[in-house]
Parts: C-alpha cells; sequence; structure tokens
C-alpha cells in the first residue's frame, strides 16, 4: 500500500503545479487582455464621427486640411484705406463659375467697401502673392458675401449637423493679419442665425470658417465680444437667406434641409 500511494503522488504532483500555474497565470491572462481591449474601447467612443463633444482624431491633419482652404482677403478701394479678412472656398456653382471656377464665403463686411469697385479685391494663400477675386454676391442682413476667383482650392464641406452646445471647433482665419491663425474652442449656444463660441478672434478672423472636429464647415467667423466672454459666428442657416437655395418652408432650418 505504501508504494502505491507514493506511485499516485508521484504521478499527480505534475498535474497539481500545473492546475497551480494555471490559477496563478488566469489573472495576468486577464489583465493583459484588459490592457489591450481598454485603449481601443476608448477609441471607439470617441470617434469624432459620432461624437461632436471629442476632439479631432488628428488636430494636426485637421488644421493643415483647413489651411489649404482659406484665404487672406484684402479690399483696398483706396490707397491705404480699406479692411482684411479672411474667406474660404466651398463648392457652389455661381454666375461666373467659367470665369472664376473657385467660389469663397466671407462675411460682407469685409467685403463692403470693394463693392461696385473693379479691381480692388484680392485674396491670398498664406505667404503667397494675392489673386485677383470678384464679389458674386452679398447679404448685409446676414453679413454673409460670396466671392470668386481664379485661384485653385480645395473645398471645405458643409457639416449636416446643427452646432450644440459643447460641441468642440476650430477657428481659421488671419487674426490681427497674422495669416493661418488657429484657435479652439467650443460651442456655448447658439440661435436661428447665430453661434456663440469661446474661440479667440480678432479684427481679421472675420470671415473665415468655423469647423467642426471632423473639418465640416458649421459656420463662419463673424464678430467679438470685448464685453462678453464669448465671440460669435454665423451659422449656416444665415446662408439660406440669399446664399444658399435651400428652397424650405415652415421654418425648416439648412439642417433640415441638408439631410433630405
Amino acid at each position: 500500500m505504501p508504494l502505491c500511494n507514493l506511485s499516485y503522488m508521484r504521478d499527480t504532483d505534475p498535474n497539481k503545479f500545473i492546475a497551480y500555474l494555471a490559477i496563478i497565470a488566469t489573472p495576468f491572462a486577464l489583465g493583459a487582455f484588459l490592457l489591450t481591449w481598454a485603449p481601443s474601447a476608448q477609441f471607439a467612443s470617441e470617434d469624432p464621427a459620432g461624437d461632436g463633444y471629442v476632439p479631432p482624431r488628428s488636430t494636426h491633419a485637421l488644421v493643415e486640411r483647413t489651411q489649404e482652404s482659406t484665404v487672406t482677403v484684402w479690399c483696398e478701394p483706396k490707397v491705404g484705406k480699406g479692411s482684411q479678412g479672411t474667406a474660404f472656398a466651398i463648392e457652389l456653382k455661381t454666375d461666373v463659375s467659367n470665369s472664376y471656377p473657385t467660389t469663397l464665403i466671407t462675411n460682407q463686411h469685409v467685403i463692403e467697401k470693394c463693392i461696385n469697385v473693379e479691381h480692388k479685391l484680392t485674396i491670398a494663400l498664406p505667404y503667397e502673392d494675392p489673386v485677383v477675386a470678384v464679389i458674386v454676391k452679398w447679404d448685409k442682413k446676414n453679413d454673409i458675401a460670396v466671392l470668386a476667383t481664379k485661384m485653385k482650392l480645395p473645398v471645405l464641406k458643409l457639416s449636416k449637423n446643427d452646432a450644440w452646445p459643447g460641441f468642440w471647433v476650430m477657428a481659421l482665419g488671419s487674426a490681427d493679419g497674422y495669416e493661418g491663425s488657429v484657435s479652439f474652442g467650443n460651442v456655448i449656444n447658439s440661435n436661428s442665425a447665430e453661434i456663440l463660441i469661446t474661440n479667440n478672434i480678432s479684427h481679421g478672423s472675420s470671415g473665415g470658417p468655423l469647423v467642426d472636429n471632423e473639418g465640416f464647415v458649421v459656420g463662419v467667423t463673424s464678430w467679438g465680444s470685448k464685453k462678453e466672454q464669448y465671440n460669435g459666428a454665423m451659422s449656416l442657416n444665415a446662408f439660406c437667406a440669399k446664399i444658399l437655395k435651400c428652397a424650405y418652408d415652415s421654418g425648416k432650418t439648412w439642417w433640415d434641409y441638408s439631410n433630405d
């Protein structure tokens, strides 16, 4: 009997050892799985395509892509007297598209002094030579204007989503004459025509694109407030008054129209 018991113990010792190792290894394996799974789950949950509150996947790529479509605008009807702002390219056919194929959006107050004044409006990419632009139409009430140019620029797409309070947004323009200036912020609130934002903007930023975390345009940077801790942009709803052919009824907004 003793010999038999000894043999039994010797046969089962390796099995016990393996079981012991398995018990110890299980928590480590589970931990490794969680370490691998957690970042991917977080990556998926912070996808800008489904969450307007998170930053973009690549801020650097978004800035570069937006800058390629954004220009500085100079309106100088008289030598030494004029205004400066920003404009950005969108896909929009105009009456002068055959001669000036690229369409730009800016603020009406940026080009107001150049209305009906020929050859006094120019645009330029950062640190490049100016190119002539023409005024196609404008909407003074909503402070929106359409320009056209022969310069080839990639277009920015308009958002199909409303700019909700808290959404991440980027403003790009020529703040105080510094071309290609960028500021990040959030939407504070909005109404039918305006978006209140925390982004820092200055003279020269007017007419620049306000884009979301995917690079879609949600508004046009338009005005600053010295007394309040926010600035303003005209929303895409303001485009529908005279600029875009939204053709909507019963109070339908740009975002309602764009999702048809």
